[in-house]
């Protein structure tokens, strides 16, 4: 057993739309970055690929022009291909977005779903849940939204 940490963070863009999970959130301001900037998949990809000893989003994922505004659920593919290919499989993946808004409650069990297709994984093995930071710092402020993830992956 292997267990990884992932931490994203990106600021709000008024400019783009909102994709947390591979899920559109509507009436919300989206998030600058160089793909989608999800947030809660670069923390799954991040988690996983620590997990392995695979590197990080940054190492496979570069910012250059081929993933400018890639979907990070096609990033969460690939990731998922890298575990196989190294000899992995996912036991369990808890993820914690932190953020003032939007509340995300109604959008968990898409979310939720979206990233199990993506890993190719049951839902009972992924958990995403959702918090405030209570008015303090920068997602406390509104000036962002954060995530965090861990994953729990074993040899095949």
């Amino acid at each position: 057993m292997r267990v990884g940490h992932g931490f994203d963070v990106h600021a709000f863009d008024d400019h783009r739309r909102l994709v947390l999970g591979g899920v559109t959130i509507p009436d919300a301001p989206g998030l600058a970055g160089h793909s989608d900037a999800d947030v809660v998949s670069h923390a799954v990809a991040d988690a996983l690929l620590g997990a392995a000893s695979l590197g990080d989003l940054g190492t496979h994922f570069p910012p250059d022009e081929r993933w400018r505004d890639t979907s990070s659920i096609e990033l969460l593919r690939e990731t998922a291909a890298l575990l196989s290919k190294a000899g992995f499989r996912i036991v369990n993946i808890d993820v914690t977005v932190i953020a003032e808004r939007p509340r995300l409650a109604t959008h968990r069990g898409a979310m939720t779903a979206t990233i199990a297709d993506a890993l190719s994984v049951h839902e009972n093995l992924l958990s995403i849940k959702a918090t405030t930071a209570d008015g303090l710092g920068f997602t406390g402020r509104g000036e962002g939204i954060a995530a965090t993830a861990v994953a729990l992956i074993e040899e095949t």
